[in-house]
């Protein structure tokens, strides 16, 4: 049987022993041999946020709540709510801050990704307007992905196949969402978990590093959603109860998967990000799994729970808070609406 990129990451090896044409990085031998394993890495990220600022007292002015609800069952104090901003606006400004960060030229960028289940338009796509904006080259592909929350980790993982059949080197993946648009704010069980930004990454094709990654969906549309525009006014509607059970059960599911397809235990891991959703489930992700507490990353107390961008988002305040270092190995676990989940392990 031949191995896959999905399986073994994806190897180099002599030309003697494997078939490929110069734009595929993919052995198309089954015996590998002694080869070199490429895969990718998270070279700069960057993010932005909103200027508004809501807190939970904010919130409890326009809603049936406070500030010790809130807390108690998310983890949120304060989220950020767009104005004036658009989306893609949003997005401009973090890529533009992983740009400069990742210390390349823009013509280096091979294709661009914007995972997004809130574009502020049907189309173009948020990726389409970004790669005007930015004047990208005109022979790269740039799209938008939707898997909800777990669009950021769906948009790594077909960006590194994309990479891996192609003569490119960088990625731009942005998680991007202006979620205050599409809030019930009458409903306090789902207008008090969202809040809007966007995250941005550099990624980079590699040898010597290693991809490894699951990801799936089940169809349970009617338990966490948003409506459509052509059903009226937009909103996010959710069973809570069976999200939360949902939740944990494939983001810990998923990361275990992860970590047996690498053969890599918790010691071998620096960090471990969840889609900031919600404090709780987060908790009960790292429970079941056994999780060292100084190895998980939370930061949803700031942000609230930004969907596609929460991880990005958060790997960025882990840059700016000083806590990513060259070699770093990152467990991300994540899952949406849809349900949609995923999970990879990534190097700095």
């Amino acid at each position: 049987k031949q191995k896959t990129a999905y399986e073994i990451g994806v190897r180099l090896v002599g030309s003697e022993m494997c078939i490929r044409d110069r734009y595929s990085r993919i052995c198309r031998k089954p015996d590998l041999g002694d080869c070199i394993m490429v895969g990718i890495k998270v070279v700069s990220t960057g993010h932005a946020v909103p200027d508004k600022v809501v807190t939970n007292d904010d919130l409890s002015r326009v809603v049936d709540t406070n500030d010790e609800w809130i807390y108690s069952k998310t983890g949120i104090k304060e989220r950020h709510f767009c104005e004036n901003e658009t989306n893609w606006e949003l997005a401009l400004k973090a890529a533009d801050i992983a740009i400069e960060r990742a210390g390349i030229d823009k013509s280096e960028i091979g294709m661009l990704i914007v995972a997004t289940f809130t574009p502020d338009y049907a189309t173009p796509s948020i990726a389409c307007v970004l790669h005007e904006k930015m004047g990208l080259r005109t022979d790269i592909p740039s799209f938008d992905l939707n898997a909800a929350c777990a669009g950021y980790v769906y948009g790594l993982k077909v960006a590194a196949s994309l990479l891996q059949n192609s003569k490119e080197r960088y990625a731009l993946v942005i998680g991007s969402e202006q979620i205050s648009t599409r809030l019930d704010m009458e409903d306090r069980n789902t207008c008090v978990l969202f809040g809007d930004g966007a995250g941005a990454t550099v990624i980079e094709l590699k040898e010597g590093t290693e991809l490894y990654s699951v990801w799936g969906s089940e169809g349970l549309s009617d338990v966490l959603g948003c409506t459509g525009q052509n059903m009226g006014k937009a909103h996010i509607f959710m069973d809570g109860q069976k999200t939360f059970k949902n939740a944990v059960k494939r983001m810990g599911s998923a990361a275990a998967e992860v970590l047996e397809q690498s053969g890599y235990t918790m010691d071998d891991i620096d960090y471990v990000v969840c889609h900031q959703a919600n404090e709780r489930i987060i908790d009960a992700v790292v429970k079941r799994m056994d999780i060292p507490e100084e190895k998980v990353v939370k930061v949803i107390a700031r942000y609230g729970n930004t969907s596609a961008a929460s991880i990005p988002i958060t790997l960025d305040d882990m840059y700016e808070q000083g806590m990513l270092e060259k070699g770093n190995r990152i467990l991300l676990a994540t899952f949406g609406a849809g349900f949609t989940w995923a999970s990879m392990i990534v190097e700095i």
